[in-house]
């Protein structure tokens, strides 16, 4: 089936790619034009865009320029780029090392999203995938994201989010979920023992910025028969190492 697009979104988008075009302010008019549309459409896309901060409005001249919105999307977008290129040969390091999946994710829009994802040999078919959600509540990634927020945003993160059970192992009370993460938070990584899929064992450590908060994660997936005891211990303190040197990377100092 052919893909249906939303024609007052295309529009919205011509409007701010005619910027690409020029570094000049522009007025209605032009816009106008440049586009082929009427001058009343593009004043309401214009407001709206600037309503929500996409565009601002030259007082002096009436012309409209980009807005502040855009460059704090576009530094978001540089800085997850900057972490996956940074984060791309210490995930590289371990994979040859660990002979295992090393995953990284960003922690957005309390959301948990793969960026990066790095298969060892005999990998299994796993629930991750680049640009996938990772359920906060029952990953390893997301519970080592989830037991580093202050409590009350770790109160409101637990009771927006869809805490489903994916397999037998799952927890689902909050409660129980809120006193796992105080034992994340005390000794710094999170296992997910088969928590969201059956015979799959997570190691995830988190990765602080700056300033001190917890922006994304590592992980180590692996087949729960392959990690007895001797290589769980290798794993968690690889993985403990690998997220302290990408957030050493990124300005954390603790």
């Amino acid at each position: 089936m052919a893909e249906r697009f939303i024609q007052s979104i295309e529009r919205a988008a011509d409007v701010l790619e005619l910027f690409l075009q020029t570094n000049k302010e522009l007025s209605v008019k032009e816009m106008s034009e440049k586009l082929g549309l009427s001058k009343s459409t593009v004043h309401g896309i214009i407001k709206t865009l600037e309503f929500r901060g996409y565009l601002r409005q030259n007082p002096d001249d009436l012309k409209y320029g980009l807005g502040m919105k855009l460059f704090e999307l576009g530094n978001r977008v540089s800085s997850q780029f900057d972490l996956v290129k940074m984060a791309r040969p210490i995930i590289q390091k371990l994979v040859d090392q660990l002979k295992e999946t090393v995953h990284l994710v960003v922690f957005e829009r309390d959301e948990v999203i793969y960026v990066e994802k790095m298969e060892g040999p005999g990998a299994l078919r796993i629930y991750s995938q680049i640009g996938k959600k990772a359920p906060i509540h029952c990953t390893g990634v997301g519970k080592a994201i989830l037991a580093f927020q202050e409590e009350k945003e770790m109160e409101r993160l637990l009771s927006t989010a869809d805490i489903e059970p994916f397999t037998n192992y799952t927890i689902t009370d909050k409660e129980d979920i809120k006193k796992h993460l105080q034992t994340v938070r005390e000794q710094g990584y999170a296992i997910d023992d088969e928590e969201i899929e059956l015979g799959l064992k997570c190691v995830a450590a988190p990765i602080f910025n700056q300033y001190g908060k917890v922006i994304a994660a590592i992980s180590c997936a692996s087949p729960k028969m392959r990690l007895d005891d001797t290589k769980l211990s290798e794993v968690i303190t690889e993985i403990k190492q690998a997220a302290a040197k990408i957030s050493e990377g990124l300005g954390y100092n603790h």
